[in-house]
């Protein structure tokens, strides 16, 4: 296993982030496909094993199981000092809108929740899951800049956002000073590489960590009969990132199948090992030892500038999918909630 700085921040975390999407309880209502809590535990001790010190979950995973298998496999296997832990908070719901909770009030509450459900007194990285047009970013900056100096979060970042997004918020802590967005956890792989038009050069300009989801494009990048499998057949989210550019993708995918067979590697390692090329961090979700494995392995994968270049060439535009496509304003006010900072208030 390799191992780099995140970003502008104090934490060394594994080339290889193991994903908790597919972490928790499968009778939770939100996905049938998800480990049960063994099952977690054995995937998550094989990754310790092989050099993965960088996990991820979310409090919106399997409502909030993922973060208890998580935390608590973490706890009986790894010294706390020697694991980077990640996990992510919701913006406000439209209940906590009506009852007049605040952003700051709703954040400081979901940060409780996920201490309590992963049994630590500290997180590493705190991610901002959603952008929240309900709530001025102020409110998030102020909320988070917080947790850090309680020691409850060691450092932040964002996922989910535009880049003009995250300049202006980090523009926004420099100037009132308060903790920065180290990282972004965003939509990014061989199948969906939109990100490199703006994002990409924003992070590389001022060392933000690219920390991707989706690194496979839910198996699509990591096998040609990916529909066989039970997600593809379940999962009708990730369905929804991709069913309808299935045509346009083949031939990318048959590239990475091509160059596979070369190498006489995964198509996992070869797709990963490009992103490699591009990010920190990629996070690869992990139901099944062999998707471990073939992460692991694709670290020490080195493609040729040609490889690249073949893998890239026929990439064709896509049109925004997933969670960006799904949380856009609602009215023209909303995108100008960002401070609530009147002249001679202060933010405090």
């Amino acid at each position: 296993m390799q191992y780099s700085q995140l970003g502008n921040s104090d934490l060394r975390v594994s080339r290889i982030c193991m994903g908790g999407m597919g972490f928790g309880d499968p009778s939770s209502g939100q996905h049938s496909w998800t480990l049960s809590e063994p099952e977690s535990r054995d995937i998550i001790r094989y990754g310790l094993e092989q050099g993965i010190n960088f996990f991820d979950t979310a409090i919106a995973y399997q409502n909030g199981s993922s973060e208890r298998f998580v935390g608590k496999a973490l706890r009986d296997m790894a010294r706390r000092d020697e694991v980077v832990l990640a996990t992510k908070f919701l913006p406000r719901t439209g209940q906590q809108i009506a009852a007049g909770i605040g952003g700051q009030q709703a954040i400081a509450h979901s940060l409780d929740q996920s201490l309590q459900n992963l049994g630590m007194e500290y997180i590493d990285l705190y991610i901002y899951h959603i952008w929240d047009y309900n709530t001025p970013v102020l409110d998030v900056l102020i909320a988070l800049h917080q947790a850090v100096q309680a020691g409850k979060v060691r450092a932040i970042g964002i996922s989910n956002c535009f880049a003009w997004q995250l300049a202006k918020a980090n523009a926004l802590a420099e100037r009132e000073g308060l903790t920065p967005f180290v990282s972004v956890q965003s939509h990014y792989n061989l199948i969906m590489r939109e990100d490199e038009r703006e994002l990409a050069g924003l992070c590389a300009q001022d060392n933000i960590a690219m920390t991707p989801y989706s690194a496979l494009a839910s198996g699509r990048l990591s096998r040609i009969d990916n529909a066989q499998t039970r997600r593809a057949r379940e999962d009708s989210y990730a369905k929804g990132k991709y069913d309808k550019t299935a045509e346009q993708d083949a031939e990318i995918i048959a590239r990475v199948a091509e160059l596979a067979s070369q190498y006489q590697v995964s198509m996992t390692e070869v797709s990963l090992a490009w992103l490699l090329t591009k990010v920190t961090a990629p996070v690869v979700g992990a139901t099944k030892m062999q998707h471990v494995e073939g992460a692991v392995k694709a670290v020490n994968l080195r493609l040729s500038e040609e490889d690249i270049r073949y893998l890239e060439a026929c990439y064709q535009p896509h049109a925004l999918s997933g969670i960006m496509a799904q949380n856009t304003p609602a009215t023209k006010d909303q995108k100008q909630v960002w401070t609530r900072k009147r002249p001679g208030e202060s933010i405090r």
